[in-house]
Order: structure tokens, then C-alpha cells, then sequence
């Protein structure tokens, strides 16, 4: 006795239907501004620009950001771990163990490369 899949073959459809449907309603409900020349320039506090306003930023400052993010959210999936620690036992301790030596080579590695020398 096979199992019936007709409603496994429908999904995809149904699925990709609405998808369809929602932005087509969405691109047609959609306010339609009209473009002006101050609409489309360049918005510094409310003060002009002068000069090129299209500025090449260093890749370092991208890289410290990265960096930053990747500690960041380190230290968010260690808080709930901390405040746990008691309930979770030794195997838990073991696995954060390895969540931060992972870390650690990741930082030493960004060390390395010079991603965190400020140039």
C-alpha cells in the first residue's frame, strides 16, 4: 500500500502561489512616488555635499565591524550558558569549552592576518 502524495506534490505549488500572489498584491498596492532630483540626492544631515560623494571606505573598517558582531553574538550565546551552568552538568561545560577555543581560533587567526591592526 503506497502512501497518497498528492498532498506532498501540491505544496510546492501552493507554496510558490501565494508567494506570487503576496508580492504581486504587494508591488500593485505599493506607493508609487515620483522621482525628483531631491528626492534622488544625497542626504548628509541636511547639509550639502560638496564634492564626490561617492567615498571608498578602508576594508579594515569592515573587518573590526565582523569582528565585533562575531564576539557579540559570542557573548550572547554564553549569558543563557552562565546562568545555566548548574542544571546543564559536565558535558555542557565541555561544549562551551569548544564554542570559545573555536573562537579563540578564529580571533587568532584575524590576529594574524592583521584584521586588527588599525591602519
Amino acid at each position: 500500500m503506497q502512501p497518497d502524495l498528492t498532498g506532498l506534490a501540491v505544496y510546492p505549488l501552493v507554496v510558490v502561489g501565494f508567494t506570487a500572489l503576496a508580492m504581486g498584491a504587494a508591488w500593485l498596492l505599493r506607493p508609487k512616488p515620483r522621482q525628483t532630483a531631491l528626492k534622488r540626492s544625497t542626504y548628509e544631515s541636511g547639509i550639502p555635499t560638496t564634492g564626490e560623494t561617492w567615498v571608498r571606505f578602508r576594508m579594515s573598517y569592515y573587518l573590526y565591524a565582523l569582528v565585533f558582531v562575531v564576539f557579540d553574538v559570542e557573548a550572547a550565546f554564553l549569558y543563557p550558558w552562565a546562568v545555566a551552568l548548574h542544571q546543564l552538568g559536565t558535558f555542557a561545560f565541555v561544549e562551551a569549552i569548544l564554542f570559545i577555543l573555536i573562537l579563540l581560533v578564529g580571533w587568532g587567526y584575524a590576529w594574524k592576518e592583521g584584521a586588527l591592526e588599525w591602519k
